[in-house]
């Protein structure tokens, strides 16, 4: 039975579509009006949302040799990483598939507070096995609220004591106050926008709900669920486990599994840093090449006016929820790849996917053909390969 979240006695009396999605064994709101995501989702891209993030694993690492622990799992170069910096990262197995991935907080010279989706508290403390580190699952002694748009810093510049807003940069972090009650902040989110987390005690929860939801009415503030989430997420280009790519201690045969390199993480991987676990592996898929590469796809407007008028509709995708069922990729008639999340872009008016395809097939302005279903049957829409991400305003760093 999932358990509630510490903001569910705030989230439960809001959610009027009363829909629910278990994340992680615990509840959080899919959609708080009934039947439709829009204004949620429009209130991360033009106001602000408030979203429940507490079911995040979370785990601090603290030691004389906490930063040789952080570093042996992680493919970033943690020495780079400062005191007051947030770094993003996955992780891999020995054969440099990834496990998962998330954020790296540095709270101190030799304190660290990581971010999963999965549940690793064992992989942490097996890979500090001889090392002076500790590793402590702090996921029910922390509650965690996302603040998402462009009008977030206004509001917690109004509700937050003790820190410059204006000064914060991206990826950094923040210790202050809510009336007088503590709270980490840290400039970073799932939407692509600017925004910000919050990392709040569970007995502080509900009064910093309450005061950001208070004064966000000026704002047009609204809590956003997992519905309007899973969009942006999409439009910013960001992963998600087990849709996106399978966690490599999930996976049920090889081929399942994926590198850094193939889904658009390479970028992360520092392979002239430190002996992390996983990193012969991809020093040698570094120099020989990846099988896949990750993409992103547009179907134009046109496109789905003839594939939908071909069957006298109008295009049935305005409107609709993100979908994270797999749809294959083809050019020239042979599938190439598949594309796992997809949605109609409510900001930018196009129908959008995030994939892999295999990589001589990669390259942007590629033409390929995404398989749709229209009316039971199975439809080819022309789309291109473009660069990710579709939607990144300057408002995000500045």
């Amino acid at each position: 039975m999932p358990e509630p979240t510490p903001f569910y006695a705030r989230t439960f009396p809001l959610n009027e579509s009363h829909e629910w999605r278990d994340w992680s064994g615990y509840l959080v709101a899919s959609l708080y009006e009934p039947v439709f995501h829009e204004r949620e989702y429009f209130a991360i891209r033009n106001s602000a949302a408030l979203i429940d993030i507490s079911p995040l694993f979370k785990y601090e690492v603290s030691g004389s040799e906490a930063g040789h622990l952080v570093d042996r799992i992680m493919t970033r170069d943690i020495s780079r990483c400062a005191v007051g910096q947030v770094i993003y990262s996955p992780w891999c197995d020995d054969a440099g598939k990834v496990i998962d991935d998330g954020t790296i907080s540095r709270l101190g010279e030799k304190k660290f507070r990581l971010t999963s989706a999965h549940p690793n508290l064992r992989w942490f403390q097996d890979a500090g096995s001889g090392l002076d580190a500790r590793v402590v699952d702090v996921t029910q002694g922390l509650a965690a609220l996302a603040l998402q748009g462009p009008k977030s810093r206004q509001i917690l510049q109004q509700v937050v004591s003790g820190i410059d807003f204006e000064a914060l940069p991206y990826f950094r972090l923040a210790h202050g106050a809510v009336d007088n009650q503590p709270l980490t902040v840290t400039r970073t989110g799932y939407t692509g926008d600017l925004g910000y987390e919050l990392w709040i005690r569970p007995e502080d929860a509900e009064q910093v709900w309450d005061r950001l939801l208070a004064t966000g009415q000026d704002y047009a503030l609204l809590p956003a669920g997992m519905v309007a989430l899973d969009i942006a997420r999409i439009e910013a280009g960001l992963i998600l486990i087990e849709v996106d790519y399978i966690s490599a201690r999930q996976a049920l045969i090889e081929a399942q599994k994926s590198s850094p390199f193939e889904i658009g993480l390479g970028w992360a991987v520092n392979l002239h840093g430190t002996d992390f676990i996983g990193r012969a592996a991809l020093a040698v898929e570094k120099e020989h090449g990846s099988a896949w590469s990750f993409v992103g796809l547009q179907v134009s407007w046109f496109e789905l006016e003839r594939l939908f008028n071909g069957r006298g509709l109008r295009p049935q995708v305005a409107g609709k929820r993100a979908s994270r069922t797999p749809a294959p990729i083809y050019r020239n008639g042979q599938q190439i790849g598949q594309a796992t999340s997809h949605v109609f872009s409510p900001l930018l008016k196009q129908y959008l996917a995030i994939g892999v395809v295999e990589v001589e097939h990669g390259l942007v302005g590629t033409n390929v053909e995404l398989e749709m279903t229209v009316e039971y049957r199975r439809e080819f829409a022309q789309a291109t390969i473009v660069r990710l991400p579709f939607f990144n305003p300057p408002r995000k760093r500045d």
